[in-house]
């Protein structure tokens, strides 16, 4: 059963990364006809912002829990990194799991709440002169937030199961 859960929750991940790769095809592609269409044609578009602010926003969010899975967030470890591997490790898994996990959940449901609401009341972006549909973008970010918090709870059973070896970069003084 826990095998499985860790399966799900790391196939979750790596499919919303490759949506997360695939919005970077759709900023670069928004940014080079905003561009050529601006400065070329002397005509610019009133979509490019928004297109560029919401791939934006959902890359890094749909990105965050395969980020996670890989290890690739930034750590600053100073004091942890004295700890034995163990030690860290447990202390790992009860932050993910029981501080980190809860915190991503309750805005992962905030953010549904807002999709939902979004939809319902055919939200637009109010400041933006294309007026795009706001509840896309407010169901991406809550996907990749749910997913990041299934990636933590995973990560932490992990640590708490099965730590990682130690590959801390140490500086010998």
């Amino acid at each position: 059963m826990k095998n499985l859960f860790l399966a799900i929750a790391d196939r979750i991940s790596l499919v919303l990364g490759y949506m997360a790769q695939g919005m970077v095809l759709i900023l670069i592609g928004s940014m080079l006809y905003e561009v050529v269409a601006r400065y070329a044609f002397g005509a610019p578009t009133e979509w490019a912002f928004d297109v560029a602010y919401m791939s934006t926003g959902v890359l890094f969010v749909l990105g965050a829990a395969q980020a996670l899975r890989e290890d690739a967030h930034v750590r600053i470890d100073f004091l942890s990194s004295r700890f034995p591997p163990r030690l860290r490790a447990g202390i790992d898994g009860l932050v993910y799991l029981f501080i980190l996990c809860p915190v991503f959940a309750k805005l992962a449901s905030i953010a549904g709440e807002r999709s939902w609401r979004a939809y319902i009341t055919a939200e637009v972006e109010h400041v933006s002169p294309w007026a795009p549909l706001m509840w896309p973008f407010y169901t991406a970010l809550t996907l990749g937030l749910a997913a990041l918090a299934l990636q933590i709870a995973a990560e932490g059973i992990r640590a708490l199961l099965a730590p990682r070896a130690d590959t801390t970069f140490k500086i010998e003084t």
